[in-house]
């Protein structure tokens, strides 16, 4: 099939976005870190960190891979949900 849909590309659900948004800006929250130091840390740019945290991007798996690299996680616990208390 490929990764085109009636000639547009395929975005990742709002949920698993808004999921993957909270868990960024949860976990880089805990670690003290500004969105320009997690961006450095990942070697990404730091308004591509902020449109990740407000659920805007549809990322890569390298991306995923980068930011679980950065938080010492695996990429699955990125991208779980989870209570609003954790």
């Amino acid at each position: 099939m490929g990764s085109v849909d009636n000639g547009r590309l395929r975005q990742a659900s709002p949920g698993i976005r808004a999921t993957l948004a909270a868990n960024v800006r949860h976990l880089r929250e805990e670690e003290g870190l500004s969105q320009e130091e997690l961006a450095t840390r990942a070697g990404l740019h730091r308004t591509y960190v902020g449109s990740v945290e407000r659920a805007e991007r549809n990322v890569t798996l390298s991306t995923l891979e980068a930011f679980a690299s950065v938080f010492g996680v695996g990429v699955g616990f990125l991208l779980q949900e989870r209570s609003s208390d954790v």
